[in-house]
């Protein structure tokens, strides 16, 4: 079986690339989101139970992603090839959904690595396992937008704010759009269409913001819920 491969390109060093996959502090900067278990979340994935290879820079996580940094000349390019398939039924079915979060959080590692955007990350998570992803891109008026080529500048209400920035990234299931308001930031709207495993399918949303704060971050944080609440069931 060919299991999937996510790849960034991105204008950096290989040793910048590769510091932000092994030091814990620039982690948190793209990984993921804010739980109570981010930190051992980082700490079972990277730094548990994982080979490391730091000539050819290569890393092989808990679980069996693989990670590898590779120069090009106007940067580098950073491969994840996923684990196969366990076996287990059970773990298998979010397959699909953990691969998508892979992508969301590489598209986070561009973003950062890109932009070094001041300040600490803060997120904001919504997460609807029900609702197909492109019916909430649809809901939130940017079928337009997902429509045009990745750099294209753009103007929009989202989520009851208005917001300029560029679109960032395009895949089959996501559409990542970059925040001038938010640091800048990132917005990451991810999920899957219905299918055997999830007949409903999922949608998330995953607000990266930098450097907000409290008052714009709690503002945020409450536009959204109100917003998610009301139009993702």
């Amino acid at each position: 079986m060919n299991t999937p491969k996510i790849e960034i390109t991105v204008d950096t060093t290989v040793d910048a690339a590769w510091q932000a996959l092994r030091d814990t502090e620039t982690i948190r900067r793209w990984h993921g989101w804010e739980t109570d278990e981010i930190a051992e979340e980082i700490r079972s994935i990277y730094f548990t139970d994982v080979t490391v290879d730091d000539q050819r820079h290569v890393l092989v996580a808990n679980g069996g992603d693989r990670f590898e940094v590779h120069p090009l000349p106007d940067g580098v390019r950073v491969t994840l090839t996923r684990a196969p398939l366990s076996g287990d039924p059970n773990w298998d079915a979010y397959y699909d959904d953990i691969t998508e979060g892979w992508t969301s959080f590489l598209q986070q590692l561009r973003f950062l690595l890109s932009h070094n955007p001041g300040g600490m990350r803060r997120t904001l998570f919504f997460s609807n396992r029900g609702v197909d992803s492109s019916t909430i891109v649809d809901r939130l008026g940017l079928a337009g937008i997902a429509a045009t080529p990745a750099g294209s500048p753009y103007t929009a209400t989202v989520a009851g704010g208005t917001t300029t920035g560029n679109v960032w990234f395009r895949s089959t299931h996501q559409l990542g759009l970059t925040i001038d308001a938010w640091g800048p930031g990132l917005l990451v709207l991810a999920g899957n269409t219905p299918s055997q495993t999830n007949p409903a399918g999922t949608a998330t949303a995953l607000l990266s913001t930098y450097d907000l704060d409290d008052t714009a971050f709690d503002q945020l944080s409450q536009q959204w819920s109100a917003w998610w609440a009301t139009h993702t069931h």
